[in-house]
């Protein structure tokens, strides 16, 4: 195959799963044969609304907001986020049945978020805030909203910061479709043609298998990204988040993707259903 040269920018959020998946990219550990990869560190409803104006050529964005670029970007088979039967988790101080926070206040991490998607087709009634990520449990703490959507390692420690669980959404959509739930993806823009854009999603797999191999030394690299939580939590975050479905995503996650994409059209949350286009390895 002859060498393919091009400098790619690629967007991911600073948390341990996608940390870990671009370690062995991040500290040269592999070959990207002529392919320079800048790394764009943001977090995701940030990437999202950049990839609604087709600024990065690989990025990772939430499900959600993939529907919305589909036009622009093919999903790359491998590094997506995906919620097997657990997500993002609606939590409150006090506990309370789903039906209670009809038309209260909920913090959300962005109006794009696959989270606030999963949200709404939940609870299709409720006045949304929107709060950094990071944010939201102390939203919820100060009592200016009645509830909020923990993503990331929130989902993990609510609980021990005192906070009840009010549905998983990843359990809600499982239960519904006996499906995991597609969250983040990542994405690569199709003006690259074809050739770069199956070299950067194998530069990527391979990223990701190395992580996979190499565990620890790049379990140390995603804890900077951690903000502040034990081993054992990024640990188990990342064992989550970064699986075999991240790399390679198999038949049921694609069905995910769909139903989801489905449902998301016929609630009137998308006005259009654009075809997922992958990138053929």
């Amino acid at each position: 195959m002859p060498l393919i040269k091009a400098k790619v920018r690629v967007g991911h959020s600073p948390d341990p799963d996608d940390a870990f998946m671009f370690y062995a990219i991040a500290h040269n550990k592999i070959d990207t044969g002529g392919i320079e990869l800048k790394h764009v560190i943001e977090d995701i409803e940030s990437l999202n609304k950049r990839a609604f104006k087709g600024e990065l050529e690989v990025t990772a964005v939430s499900a959600f907001a993939f529907f919305h670029v589909a036009d622009k970007y093919a999903l790359m088979p491998c590094g997506a986020s995906i919620g097997d039967n657990y997500g993002p988790v609606l939590v409150s101080k006090k506990s309370v049945y789903p039906k209670e926070l009809e038309g209260k206040k909920i913090a959300v991490p962005g109006l794009h978020t696959t989270a606030y998607l999963a949200l709404k087709l939940f609870l299709p009634k409720f006045q949304e805030v929107v709060v950094p990520f990071d944010q939201i449990l102390q939203k919820v703490e100060s009592g200016e909203v009645d509830a909020g959507l923990v993503i990331h390692e929130g989902q993990l420690t609510y609980e021990s910061l005192g906070f009840k669980k009010v549905a998983d959404l990843g359990e809600w959509f499982f239960e519904m479709t006996k499906l995991p739930l597609p969250l983040g993806v990542d994405v690569i823009r199709k003006s690259l043609g074809r050739d770069v854009m199956r070299k950067v999603t194998k530069i990527l797999k391979t990223s990701i298998e190395y992580g996979l191999k190499h565990r620890e030394e790049a379990l140390v690299y995603a804890m900077k990204f951690g903000r502040g939580v034990e081993t054992s939590t990024a640990d188990k975050f990342v064992g989550m988040y970064v699986n075999d479905h991240t790399v390679e995503m198999g038949k049921k996650v694609k069905e995910g993707l769909k139903i989801l994409q489905q449902a998301a059209f016929d609630n009137g949350l998308l006005k259009k259903m654009n075809k997922i286009e992958f990138v053929d390895m």
